[in-house]
């Protein structure tokens, strides 16, 4: 489960970090999900790891321009590129269609694929065989929701060498006892597949907050996340201007994450006010966060973070370079 952020800053493009968007690339998946689609989103992707031709599906958490300026134009794209004639799907609050519809009327734009608007309300958001996506209303200016995207739980390790043992034959028998069920061989045994693998995997969580002030809410739907992607627009000292903004601080951003137990958290939506000579700033709003919670990263436009299955070793995620807005991102903080 791979997420790329696209766009890290907030309110308008500046010189070093385009406005929201973040792509997630789940396992063992050709396809890509993207959660807002900031103006310019489409050109980040030529830049990332991600095709258009790949988006599925796309989790949009409020209706303000820098969340959602980039969607007409994107969709537009994608039907220009090979291979993107496949459905994709959108989620987000009320508006979502009448927004896309008249955009897409008015400039006679027909995308060449099935797309449509699913509004959202908390709850199941939308499900398949491995991921189910749970929203909650978060408090913003406007209607707004964060996103939960929890990994389905997976069969412990299918211990190879002990079915061999038992003399079990390989073949699609194997199949049967790694997804835990009795089989009965043709000798008559019969093998119970829980005996041959190890203990249940929990699935991967992640969670993405959208433009939020601090609510209870985002800190029940990130409980035990492996990551929490969080907005943190401002400064402490300047919480005056994120409570009548609705907006977070780092601040803000930690105590969810400590109060959720989550893993890690990045933030994300970062003023530009902050992006000074050197970056000072941006350097003191994430000691503020890691103050709170130590495991806090900063992101940075085109930086990729690789959540880990927990059998893995979580800490070979390189860091974002660090916080000067003058630095771009390495190529191997991109891998």
């Amino acid at each position: 489960m791979k997420i790329s952020f696209l766009g890290t800053g907030s309110g308008a493009p500046s010189r070093h970090r385009n406005v929201s968007a973040l792509a997630l690339q789940r396992s063992q998946q050709s396809g890509a999900w993207l959660f807002d689609c900031g103006e310019g989103t489409q050109h980040q992707i030529m830049r990332s790891p991600v095709r258009l031709s790949q988006i599925e599906r796309i989790f949009v958490s409020h209706m303000h321009g820098d969340h959602v300026f980039g969607l007409p134009g994107l969709l537009a794209s994608r039907s220009l590129q090979a291979g993107s004639l496949t459905p994709v799907t959108l989620y987000g609050p009320p508006g979502l269609q009448e927004y896309l519809r008249r955009t897409f009327e008015l400039s006679q734009t027909r995308p060449g694929y099935p797309w449509e608007v699913v509004t959202v309300s908390p709850g199941l958001v939308c499900e398949d065989a491995q991921s189910q996506v749970f929203c909650t209303p978060v408090q913003h200016r406007i209607p707004a929701f964060a996103y939960a995207v929890i990994e389905r739980d997976k069969a412990g390790h299918f211990d190879v060498g002990k079915a061999a043992a038992l003399g079990i034959p390989p073949g699609p028998v194997y199949g049967k006892l790694k997804s835990g069920q009795t089989v009965t061989l043709e000798d008559g045994r019969v093998i119970e597949g829980g005996s041959l693998t190890g203990p249940t995997r929990r699935g991967r969580r992640f969670v993405f907050s959208g433009d939020t002030t601090y609510t209870r809410n985002l800190v029940e739907l990130a409980q035990g996340a492996d990551v929490l992607v969080h907005e943190a627009t401002y400064l402490a000292e300047d919480t005056p201007l994120a409570e009548r903004a609705a907006h977070s601080t780092s601040v803000m951003a930690a105590q969810v994450a400590k109060q959720a137990g989550v893993r890690t958290l990045i933030l994300t939506h970062v003023s530009a006010r902050y992006e000074g000579e050197g970056g000072s700033r941006l350097t003191d709003l994430l000691a503020e966060a890691q103050a709170i919670f130590p495991n806090t990263m900063l992101a940075r436009d085109l930086w990729s973070f690789e959540i880990e299955s927990d059998e893995l070793d979580r800490s070979q995620n390189d860091p974002p370079p660090g916080p000067s807005a003058d630095r771009p991102p390495n190529e191997k903080s991109q891998s």
